[in-house]
């Protein structure tokens, strides 16, 4: 398909050898590929590097605002598309790109995600409308200073792309389990700048509702056992986000 406008694809990374290979496959209508390292173990820079069109940047992770704001820092084209490497670039949804961008009508366009966990499509459990920006003029956008669940906010209309995005965020319950926790640190540190304190509340409260509003009022319990252990493992995350913030307070690695 014939393009009218170069685009700039972008990516963090951190130990993603797995899925590099087939992830710079699915750009095949990027004009560049900007990828930002946070200095991997494995073989992801090395795989990144291979390749022709591939720039790669290695900086220390701080958190994924600043990351992602770096990153759009170094695209030489207007038009950029930022996936993850967990999800899947598929070819109808490159060529609907494409197509968008040779008369855009917004400065940023929404794909709606279809979330797969442990090999099964979930279409509960507060998946139901998780539409997410992934194409978008950088003159316009900028990722706000959210250490983590960052938000890329644009100047100007925004619209919605009509494929759908895989979302295979599901390597193993370790991994996911890790990305949490991960998550739940980074939430505690940005809870703690705010001088917000935990209290038996956050404790006891906030992981029961979390669960149960996930499970019954967002549905996961339509989604069998898979719809069960990601309410569990997002009510857990809940509670570790204040034992974190608590942590912090106390002083306690």
């Amino acid at each position: 398909m014939e393009k009218s406008v170069k685009i700039s694809a972008i990516a963090i990374t951190l130990n993603e050898e797995k899925a590099m290979e087939g992830y710079l496959k699915s750009l095949w209508f990027a004009d560049e590929i900007i990828i930002v390292d946070s200095f991997s173990s494995d073989a992801t820079v090395a795989i990144a590097s291979a390749h022709e069109k591939v720039t790669v940047y290695q900086r220390s992770f701080d958190n994924f605002s600043a990351q992602k704001n770096f990153a759009l820092s170094k695209a030489a084209n207007d038009w950029v598309v930022f996936f993850d490497l967990d999800e899947e670039i598929t070819t109808t949804l490159s060529e609907e790109i494409i197509k968008t961008l040779k008369n855009p009508k917004a400065n940023a366009y929404f794909v709606k995600r279809d979330f797969h966990f442990m090999k099964k499509r979930i279409k509960y459990s507060g998946m139901q409308n998780d539409f997410v920006i992934r194409v978008f003029n950088k003159n316009h956008c900028r990722y706000n200073n959210n250490l983590v669940h960052e938000a890329l906010e644009v100047v100007g209309e925004t619209a919605k792309l009509k494929q759908h995005l895989p979302h295979h965020t599901y390597k193993s319950l370790d991994d996911y389990t890790q990305k949490l926790h991960k998550y739940s640190a980074l939430q505690a540190k940005m809870l703690y700048e705010k001088k917000k304190k935990p209290n038996w509340y956050h404790f006891l409260f906030r992981p029961w509702y979390r669960f149960w509003h996930q499970y019954l009022i967002r549905l996961g319990i339509l989604d069998g056992k898979e719809g069960f252990i990601l309410a569990y493992t997002s009510a857990f995350a809940t509670f570790k986000r204040y034992v974190n913030l608590w942590m912090l307070y106390r002083k306690i690695d």
